[in-house]
């Protein structure tokens, strides 16, 4: 790691302490004969001693080693700091107090948002170990913008949304951001109720016809990541964690909870902003990995009671 600040001597000293140069002198030599290329701060990786101009030019061109971190569609914050640190950025807790506190990153479309939860968006990343948990956070909630700016959910530079519509005036910008806010949030519901993605547009109409009617939720997703805010989830949920007080409990609260409880995808969000038109209130996992819908609670009990018999088939 060539951190900035250090000067050709201590490179050099660097370079040959971990046997990637044979000789500081020659490398120093080397450099002031080429003063014209600036020697770049990063981390490096070379598999063996390498030839002196190879690693100087490698050095002058900033080639530095960057570290992969994959977030699924659906992964929480808690998730995404362990995938953070196990890639040898740092500590889960360093990039979790970013993601927890840093809302500034977003406070110009989600300014009620009590964390970056949400808006870290899922997808395959590059970083290196020069950049900071606020440079990471950034980058994810840049990648989120692009994506919303495609689907609508944000204005472009230009005025208007991706699908050609008028940006929101001045005075509506309020319920604009509300609008977005309400949208991450039940995206990010849908998200981590199903992986199917031909049903995630059906499993949204549910929760907003629900929403209308004002029934609760009754999102299991909800109360795990509210005993994971709470850091008393035990892996699994049993039925006195239904009870467990929490305003992200969509069991005991009616309504949407105030933030989102994962980080949804691209498909998510569009089901979200574009749900299907149904009357169901009531949906249940099949034996199948897929769901079976229903508009009646009668008929919810019977596709209950058919998954229950399946599973005890199996």
């Amino acid at each position: 790691m060539l951190r900035p600040g250090f000067s050709t001597r201590r490179i050099a000293s660097e370079l040959k302490s971990s046997g990637i140069i044979r000789s500081e002198r020659a490398f120093i030599l080397w450099h002031y004969l080429h003063r014209g290329r600036s020697l770049k701060a990063g981390e490096y990786r070379f598999d063996k001693s390498r030839n002196m101009i190879d690693v100087h030019n490698r050095l002058a061109r900033g080639d530095v080693y960057f570290r992969t971190v994959i977030v699924p569609e659906g992964f929480t914050m808690f998730d995404i700091a362990r995938a953070v640190e196990e890639a040898g950025l740092g500590p889960a807790d360093d990039f979790l107090k970013v993601a927890q506190s840093d809302t500034a990153l977003i406070a110009d479309i989600a300014p009620n948002a009590p964390s970056l939860e949400g808006y870290l968006f899922p997808d395959t990343y590059e970083f290196s170990r020069m950049q900071t948990m606020h440079d990471i956070a950034a980058v994810m909630v840049r990648q989120f913008r692009q994506v919303a700016r495609q689907i609508g959910l944000i204005p472009t530079a230009g005025g208007q949304t991706e699908s050609g519509q008028s940006a929101p005036a001045q005075s509506d910008q309020g319920q604009a951001n509300d609008n977005l806010e309400r949208t991450v949030i039940m995206a990010s519901i849908i998200e981590k109720e199903t992986a199917v993605g031909e049903e995630r547009a059906l499993v949204a109409s549910v929760y907003y016809n629900r929403l209308a009617k004002k029934i609760a939720l009754d999102a299991d997703p909800s109360v795990i990541y509210a005993e994971l805010l709470a850091g008393t989830y035990s892996g699994a949920l049993h039925h006195d964690d239904m009870r467990f007080n929490s305003p992200y409990n969509t069991y005991t609260h009616t309504g949407l909870p105030p933030g989102p409880i994962g980080n949804p995808g691209k498909s998510a969000l569009e089901a979200a902003v574009h749900p299907a038109q149904s009357d169901y209130y009531y949906f249940v996992a099949d034996a199948a990995g897929q769901h079976r819908f229903a508009r009646t609670i009668e008929e919810h009990n019977q596709n209950v009671a058919a998954y229950r018999r399946a599973m005890r088939g199996k």
